[in-house]
């Protein structure tokens, strides 16, 4: 009998017979599941409350009885990467097999809307018209069964919860890979190449929410100085339903509007032009945006929500590491972003119980940010994300050379897996190599100019296309000046005619700088500022 058929049916004999509850696996355990190689691994679940449960998996049988609440956890003894799929057998009252289970590695994808980005359009979603470069090329050819991805729905949640929907473990193919995390797939992929083990990618993503929807509830309580978090939240649900109202009257009013701009007539060009008039229509979308609802009760922006529905019900599954792109829906607070973030990874690894392992973030790409008047918020944001890297076992992709100054959201979402699968790589999977571009380390004052020093440039610097750009100094007055550099080896000596006596310098310090300096291996350098004026 086939295991959905199966399965079917000792559901089907659950309902059937009185007093017997069947057994539930936690979320992430359904078939083309991938287990972590290398290390112990919990599998749990619920039962009925005393329930023997028995788990069998190569070659392995453990055994527990449940807790008076039902749950059951097993823990198998660290296994080898398997390519070969077998079963996962778990028997109670009941039998449930999960088939074509492999082992190899896991990693946890999260963070919002440019880790959630798919490498095919989602007809329905923010990005129906986005997809990666060369999206039909990397669609043809994704035929690796034992590249596997499991989305985790968007759920909020006041508490933590114990299960949550998914799409189940997919195997990497043309027909399916277009709903993969496109930083997670490509990542995903550049490992495979290189270990040619299983990969699993949890994608546990949502776009436009901040830091504070992911962080544990425990988490948010760890400092005094998260209150402010909490606080902000709780004036917004008080001012929700006046909010509401308003919204309700703005919508309807502008759909009216909306409505009389179809119905009425195109313009007819006076002369011939290259550009015809716009429509009614298309002039009042241009005029008139449509109103955005108000966040209230059950929004993606609540304070742990997140965590409490898409991260709690994975626990603790084993896994080697996460990786994190988010931070754009934090650039209005960025003073308080790097104390946040740092509460983050230290739970996350808290409450899956794995030791300090790998976490590795994406640095916000150079975007305009045009709805924020103030030029510097997203590089305080950016430098947020590096001071992290204070912690054990993180690292950071810097794509500030390959964002879309246009467009938050951009496409070549290949190099920012590949910089991410740089440093796994190295740091995790003993495949030397330069992982990280030049990274700001000193200066010194050699007369009217400042020599720049920097790690990760021992293979010289360089400058893509023309001199190193976005580079500024400032005397004592505290007022920036553009300047110009020259390399020498490793270094840059930077200096600018307005400033005869500089003390301070900064790179690529913009929304979105253009940002041309790189290592010998063609990393980017990360942005960087000497003074905290």
């Amino acid at each position: 009998m086939p295991h959905a058929r199966r399965f079917l049916f000792a559901l089907l004999v659950l309902v059937a017979t009185p007093g017997r509850a069947e057994v539930v696996l936690a979320p992430l355990f359904t078939d083309h599941a991938v287990l972590q190689r290398d290390k112990p691994v919990p599998i749990c679940g619920r039962a009925d409350a005393g329930e023997k449960i028995t788990v069998t998996f190569a070659g392995q049988t453990h055994a527990t009885t449940t807790e008076k609440d039902g749950r059951w956890i097993v823990m198998l003894d660290a296994l080898p990467a398997q390519i070969t799929g077998a079963d996962l057998v778990i028997t109670g009252k009941n039998v449930v097999t999960i088939s074509d289970v492999v082992v190899g590695e896991v990693w946890l994808c999260s963070g919002q809307s440019n880790m959630e980005f798919t490498v095919d359009a989602r007809a329905g979603t923010w990005q129906a018209n986005s997809r990666v470069d060369r999206a039909a090329t990397e669609i043809a050819g994704a035929r690796f069964p034992l590249i596997r991805h499991i989305r985790i729905a968007q759920t909020v949640a006041a508490a933590p919860a114990d299960s949550v929907k998914t799409t189940g473990w997919e195997l990497t193919t043309p027909e399916t890979v277009g709903g993969f995390t496109a930083v997670g797939y490509f990542f995903a992929r550049d490992l495979f190449q290189k270990l040619n083990v299983p990969i699993g990618v949890i994608n546990s993503s949502v776009g436009g929410t901040p830091v504070e929807a992911w962080l544990s509830p425990a988490a948010l309580a760890s400092a005094p100085s998260f209150a402010s978090v909490g606080e902000r939240w709780s004036k917004n649900i008080a001012d929700y339903p006046a909010k509401k109202a308003q919204y309700d009257a703005d919508r309807a009013a502008w759909l009216a509007a909306e409505a009389a701009a179809k119905a009425a007539p195109a313009p007819v060009a006076k002369t011939k032009t290259k550009t015809p008039p716009l429509t009614p229509h298309a002039a009042f979308l241009k005029a008139n945006p449509r109103p955005r609802a108000p966040r209230g009760p059950g929004d993606t922006w609540t304070p742990t929500g997140l965590f409490n529905g898409m991260i709690n019900p994975l626990l603790p599954y084993a896994l080697r590491g996460a990786l994190w792109y988010q931070g754009e829906s934090n650039t209005d607070r960025p003073s308080e972003y790097r104390a946040l973030f740092s509460a983050l990874i230290t739970s996350w690894r808290g409450h899956f119980g794995q030791g300090d392992f790998p976490f590795y973030l994406v640095q916000l790409a150079n975007f305009k940010a045009a709805y924020e008047p103030a030029p510097h918020q997203w590089p305080l944001l950016r430098e947020a994300q590096t001071e992290t890297l204070d912690l054990p076992q993180t690292g950071q992709a810097v794509t500030i050379d390959i964002g879309n100054p246009d467009d938050v959201h951009p496409t070549n979402k290949q190099d920012v897996g590949r910089r991410l699968a740089l440093l796994a790589r190295n740091r995790v999977y003993g495949i030397t190599g330069n992982d990280t571009g030049p990274t700001f380390a000193g200066f010194t004052r050699e007369g009217a100019a400042l020599r720049v020093k920097f790690t990760h440039a021992s293979d010289g610097l360089v400058a893509h296309d023309q001199p190193a750009q976005s580079l500024e100094i400032a005397g004592a007055d505290r007022v920036f000046h553009p300047a110009k550099a020259r390399i020498v080896r490793d270094t840059l000596l930077v200096s600018a005619p307005d400033v005869p006596e500089p003390v301070a310098v900064r790179y690529a310090w913009t929304n979105a700088p253009v940002a041309n300096l790189f290592n010998g291996s063609g990393l980017p350098a990360a942005p960087f500022r000497s003074d905290r004026w």
